[in-house]
């Protein structure tokens, strides 16, 4: 490599770390997997690196109220970006539906989670070994409150929510179920599969038209209004490399 080429590599490096910033994003649980491949790949590509926190979007919601400095949210639903952005607490003209999620019901058990969830019409739990299922907080997770819809529209209540456990997050619903402390349980089909294929245990993807569609919307939070790394982030999450890694996870653009 010769002396002026060695200069421009590093005077290009040089930019580019310099023009680097960071971005805090809140993230919903059900994202967690596609996040952190997106943080990486992003960070690869622009340099930029993506601070990411986990958790319940209704959760996540009072902090940002509360002053908590998040610049992005990637919520589980819609509403949650909207009621933000017209509290003044949001960029308005930044949100967009980033994925619209899947539900599932599963079980670590190969066999007990059956491909049109009838298992939830069981007259013989007990003799299945099936003392608890698994939601998120309806109040706090969308995934939660649509696992309930599902619940209803099936006509299951009886049978079902004396069993209920609930976690905080979808993320904590899911690790209910792998810990095999609930039998079953609600949670992101993202959690539990790749390229179209569930990793372990067996699963009911729940058609979408047993619960209100899990749009997901991603915002600019006042906090990241001269953010750079913020406004690249959101960007990218539009982009091609990103896109392709969310609908890996089963999720519909």
């Amino acid at each position: 490599m010769t002396l002026r080429l060695t200069l421009a590599v590093a005077s290009t490096l040089f930019f580019v770390t310099a023009q680097a910033g960071e971005v805090t994003v809140a993230v919903a649980a059900n994202f967690t997997a596609p996040m952190q491949k997106i943080a990486q790949a992003f960070e690869q590509d622009t340099g930029h690196k993506a601070q990411l926190a986990f958790g319940a979007t209704g959760k996540f919601y009072a902090q940002i109220k509360n002053g908590a400095p998040f610049a992005v949210l990637l919520a589980a639903d819609d509403e949650t970006p909207a009621r933000l952005e017209k509290e003044g607490l949001a960029i308005a003209g930044t949100r967009f539906t980033y994925a619209t999620g899947r539900l599932a019901l599963w079980s670590k058990q190969p066999n007990l989670a059956d491909d049109k969830g009838e298992v939830l019409r069981s007259k013989s739990f007990e003799k299945l070994g099936i003392n608890k299922i698994a939601i998120a907080d309806p109040k706090l997770a969308p995934y939660g409150a649509a696992a309930m819809e599902v619940i209803h529209k099936m006509g299951v209540q009886a049978n079902v929510l004396p069993r209920l456990v609930q976690g905080e997050s979808i993320g904590q619903a899911y690790q209910f179920v792998s810990t095999e402390n609930a039998q079953l349980g609600f949670v992101a089909l993202s959690q539990i599969s790749v390229d179209g294929r569930i990793t372990q245990g067996s699963a009911w993807v729940v058609p979408q038209n047993l619960h209100t569609p899990l749009k997901q919307d991603a915002v600019l939070l006042n906090a990241g209004k001269d953010n750079a790394a913020a406004h690249a982030l959101l960007k990218y999450l539009q982009g091609d490399t990103a896109k392709a890694i969310i609908t890996r996870y089963g999720y519909a653009l």
